[in-house]
């Protein structure tokens, strides 16, 4: 059972961990108290304790730990709230700290005035209440009618600055496609995904940027809509960076019970590699076959244009320790031509008060700043369009093998890295 956490206690929880590490710089020159802060505006779900807009938002209200001290360089001039639960800290907050809360998401882009006066607008629909599909149990959260008011907002005063995306592009294919392909249309440069390819690396290596990868594996403990897409952004910003680039992905498949017992003797996954990402977060690999065989467990086959095999596992119980509060255990193992062990590392995301989050926004604030995104929303398409094919084979088709010639989504991996890769998040490095 989850652990409810007051804020109060929170508070308590970060005065004992006070010699955590703000986020690593990149600034070319200055720091960041040299740095004009920049205006920027939010559309977002729900705005109570430990919601995505609270972590995301607290940050630039007060600083990276979120209880005062240095921050991004980005000031939050007008939210957009789409829902007021009892717990809601929006307008609290906004008195606080002298937001602007609007009325609709043209108010927050323009306040009120015919121009874009926001360096960017950050789009976090996720948490509150929202139905489900009743096919593949998706959250129908508001992602892209967000995007498309916030690009209107643009379009109606002919003036385009970058967006933020927070999580999946949406909870169906053609919302995705749908959002790239507009940002595509008006040059509004764009990012999105999950705080996973940005977030602490044990151990604190990456894969060669052209290194030859033949299968790959993702080890985690959900097969939920949210959960699922961490673990395949986890697995892709690993895999993309395989000789030749990212090429897409040619067909996916849902595995259940015996049927993952029977595709490990085609060799269709590696009971190597999943030991390998297992141990990299210290998980038990004893009585490995009983854990496949309980009923949560959901083995998802990726099989992508170029030949390279991936396999999201979703083992319940596949936890290692007991980790911090909120912290996300997800391992990726691959398979390398030129090494004869497996590349295998933990991409930890810390407990409170969420520092990969601040990883993100970083991120953000390059792009604001140079009006180029660090990485490629196409790594994001590609992770929502997998996500929705494989919850339609889970639940839609009894496991069907899928076919997904709309995924040829052909991209580069940057050298955008991780919370602590060597030298920080440097620019260029």
């Amino acid at each position: 059972m989850q652990q409810i956490i007051t804020r109060r206690r929170a508070g308590q929880m970060l005065a004992a961990t006070s010699t955590l590490a703000i986020p690593g710089g990149y600034w070319v020159a200055g720091s960041e108290a040299a740095q004009k802060k920049l205006p920027v505006a939010a559309a977002i779900s729900v705005y109570h304790p430990f919601s995505h807009a609270d972590v995301i938002l607290g940050k630039l209200l007060a600083g990276w730990l979120q209880r005062g001290g240095p921050g991004p360089g980005l000031e939050l001039v007008s939210v957009y709230v789409d829902q007021f639960p009892d717990n809601d800290m929006s307008r609290q907050l906004a008195r606080k700290y002298g937001f602007r809360i609007t009325r609709t998401i043209d108010e927050a882009v323009t306040l009120g005035s015919d121009r874009v006066p926001v360096a960017g607008v950050l789009s976090i629909a996720e948490h509150g209440r929202y139905p489900v599909t009743p096919d593949t149990k998706q959250k129908r959260y508001p992602r892209r009618r967000f995007f498309d008011e916030i690009v209107g907002a643009m379009r109606r005063v002919e003036q385009f600055v970058p967006i933020f995306n927070d999580k999946h592009l949406g909870f169906r294919w053609d919302d995705a496609l749908h959002m790239v392909n507009t940002a595509r249309q008006h040059q509004i440069p764009l990012m999105a995904g999950s705080s996973l390819p940005v977030t602490w690396r044990y151990p604190a290596v990456e894969l060669p940027i052209g290194d030859g990868v033949r299968d790959a594996l993702v080890v985690g403990h959900s097969t939920s809509e949210s959960y699922l897409f961490h673990a395949l952004e986890a697995l892709q910003c690993i895999v993309e960076r395989r000789h030749g680039g990212e090429t897409g992905v040619k067909a996916v498949r849902a595995l259940r019970g015996p049927e993952i017992l029977a595709a490990e003797k085609r060799g269709d996954w590696s009971r190597e590699l999943l030991k390998s990402a297992l141990g990299a977060i210290d998980a038990s690999t004893e009585n490995l076959t009983a854990q496949i065989a309980q009923s949560g467990t959901v083995f998802f086959a990726i099989e992508y244009r170029d030949g390279l095999r991936a396999t999201a596992a979703m083992i319940p119980g596949a936890e290692g320790p007991m980790p911090p509060l909120y912290s996300c255990q997800l391992a990726v193992a691959v398979k390398r031509d030129a090494a004869a062990r497996p590349f295998a590392c933990w991409l930890k995301t810390p407990g409170i008060p969420f520092r990969h989050f601040g990883q993100l926004l970083r991120g953000f604030e390059r792009m604001l700043r140079t009006t180029s995104p660090v990485y490629p929303v196409e790594r994001t398409l590609l992770t929502t369009g997998v996500l929705d094919r494989l919850l339609q084979s889970l639940y839609l088709h009894k496991g069907a093998r899928l076919e997904t010639q709309e995924l040829a989504i052909r991209y580069q991996p940057t050298q955008w890295g991780f919370a602590n890769r060597k030298g920080g998040l440097a620019v260029g490095g």
